[in-house]
């Protein structure tokens, strides 16, 4: 079995190849939905954040906080890297976790999709990488209109990832979600044979 780590900055379409390598027969584990499961179910990893980031981190019926938590890390890297460090070796324990799941079932491709996958060290955990670049016209008016929110808003989220020139230069594997749907289609179908079959 392979592992694949899928990145790609906002608005890239990486979830949209995620689901084109599931329809392949792939498996994807969502590292940004654990990481939200992790921060509202795992004992440990709330008792981490509330002693980094206050009691406020959660609110009286005990449910995490976003916008007070989102506040706290956005304009701060140091705060952002804390948060990160408390939650992602978690993230990572459940990936192996469903490696291991992956492999008892036969799977041929197991995908880590994770919007910060080699900022956090992802790529280190997975056989090979694919980046899911887009031009950022594009991207901007796929936000905006999927989260009703303003360009500059989209822009200010895209500062906080890597350049997708960078991303160009680290991963394995592009893909140029530059054409249609069934190009990006045709794309990951490529991929997905590409990395199941060479490995």
């Amino acid at each position: 079995m392979v592992t694949l780590g899928v990145t790609g900055g906002i608005g890239s379409g990486k979830t949209t190849v995620c689901g084109f390598l599931e329809e392949q027969g792939a498996r994807v584990f969502y590292a940004d939905i654990e990481a939200k499961r992790l921060m509202q179910e795992n004992p440990d990893v709330r008792a981490a954040i509330i002693d980094a980031f206050g009691e406020d981190a959660y609110d009286e019926d005990g449910v995490l906080d976003r916008a007070y938590l989102a506040g706290r890390v956005f304009h701060d890297a140091e705060q952002l890297e804390r948060l990160n460090r408390i939650v992602h070796p978690h993230v990572f324990e459940a990936f192996e976790a469903a490696a291991g799941r992956a492999e008892d079932d036969d799977l041929s491709l197991l995908v880590h999709e994770a919007a910060l996958l080699f900022e956090t060290g992802g790529d280190e955990h997975v056989d090979v990488t694919a980046a899911v670049v887009a031009p950022e016209a594009d991207r901007i008016a796929w936000v905006t209109a999927r989260d009703d929110a303003t360009p500059e808003q989209v822009q200010a989220r895209m500062q906080h990832q890597l350049p997708q020139d960078a991303l160009r230069t680290r991963a394995d594997y592009v893909i140029e979600n530059d054409g249609s749907l069934e190009d990006l289609r045709q794309k990951s179908v490529d991929l997905y044979w590409a990395v199941a079959s060479h490995h």
